[in-house]
């Protein structure tokens, strides 16, 4: 009888480290484990379509909730109650949660209170920063984890600290998994540089979207007057979000953005083609500080912190905060250089993945000894 889960993502970023574990429940583990996948409907992005499952090569989520807006208890309550009503009816025997999002924290509870072991795939990242919802989100859901799937050596150490021990394992990196499978992919089926009309090394690229910054108008507008004032030497390749360019639109900071080439959300694959062609990386991303590590791009962080640290320590990355001035005089003196780091000493050697579904595989009991009986018994 094969290991049932059940997977919860909800933003698109999820979905692309979920669709790294399903290639290898498929390719290396098929016929011991099956899954079922659900977007409880977080962020609606009009890229998640067609393309972008066959991109991913992912079937489409069994269940999708469609569950978005409102603020953060209103969303994450709605999104518990719904994923409840899946876990009753699907009945598995692990609920397998990503990263830091509102749709990690109920899959989670709606789990634990039901008595279905968690996985939690990034945990032990920390920014030390209890205003963000992410870091509330990350750690109320590595406490009622039972196995903790880490991606470096610091994450491990951030849960010792706070006591959590039993259950966590420094598989690596999942994001490494889907740099290195996507790597030549996007080289070969992208002809997003074409259609931007910018060569490989002589372009800058841009993103942000986390809420410090496009909810505060006098930080989003500081980062487009720094993205401007590159742009006045060299071409700024801008995906928007549309939660940024709806704080840009309402606060009318559209004009100190004028030099910059905004374009629409791109596809997955042509966003792993522009993130290896560009000459520097600005961003507020997590995901995207790690791409421009694995890719060698330099990377300059519009945020007052990272859970990437080990970024920053090796100087791949340099946080700037959201300081027009800083944001500049950063970029002039970025030089590309050789990496001297192997991604491999931080992040993994590629098989986090494989690695993570070994572990699900495992005997439950020896993990669960401690654990209340399931209330779907």
């Amino acid at each position: 009888m094969s290991t049932k889960i059940v997977t919860i993502v909800g933003a698109r970023p999820q979905f692309i480290k979920a669709a790294a574990v399903s290639r290898a429940v498929r390719n290396d583990f098929d016929d011991r484990i099956a899954e079922v996948l659900v977007h409880t409907g977080q962020h609606y992005d009009e890229n998640m379509s067609k393309v972008f499952f066959e991109d991913l090569d992912i079937p489409h989520p069994k269940y999708n909730l469609e569950i978005s807006g409102g603020n953060h208890g209103e969303m994450t309550g709605r999104m518990l109650e719904a994923i409840e009503k899946v876990l009753l009816t699907e009945r598995p025997d692990w609920v397998l949660v990503y990263g830091d999002t509102n749709s990690t924290l109920a899959g989670a509870l709606a789990a634990v209170k039901l008595h279905i072991p968690v996985a939690h795939v990034e945990a032990g990242l920390r920014s030390f920063n209890m205003r963000m919802p992410e870091e509330v989100n990350r750690i109320l859901s590595d406490r009622i984890s039972t196995l903790l799937f880490c991606p470096t050596e610091t994450a491990v150490h951030n849960l010792k600290t706070e006591g959590i021990v039993d259950g966590v394992h420094n598989v690596g990196d999942v994001m490494y998994d889907v740099a290195l499978f996507y790597r030549d992919r996007a080289r070969e089926k992208s002809d997003i540089l074409d259609r931007l009309g910018v060569r490989a090394g002589e372009f800058a690229l841009a993103t942000c979207h986390r809420a410090e910054n496009t909810d505060d108008p006098i930080r989003l507008r500081e980062i487009c007057l720094g993205l401007s004032d590159i742009a006045s030497s060299l071409p700024v390749v801008f995906p928007m979000h549309p939660r940024t360019r709806k704080q840009i639109e309402e606060h009318q900071l559209g004009s100190s953005l004028a030099p910059v080439k905004v374009v629409d959300p791109v596809s997955f694959i042509d966003m792993v083609a522009l993130e290896q062609a560009a000459k520097v990386i600005l961003t507020d991303s997590g995901g995207i500080q790690k791409e421009a590590f694995f890719y060698n791009v330099p990377c300059i962080t519009l945020r007052d912190e990272t859970e990437w640290i080990e970024t920053v320590k090796l100087k791949q990355n340099v946080l700037v905060g959201a300081s027009r001035e800083i944001i500049f005089s950063t970029y002039l003196n970025v030089k590309p250089t050789p990496s001297t780091v192997n991604s491999e000493e931080v992040y993994g050697n590629g098989t986090a993945s494989k690695k993570i579904v070994a572990r699900l595989l495992e005997p439950i009991k020896s993990l669960m000894d401690s654990f209340p009986p399931s209330n779907l018994n």
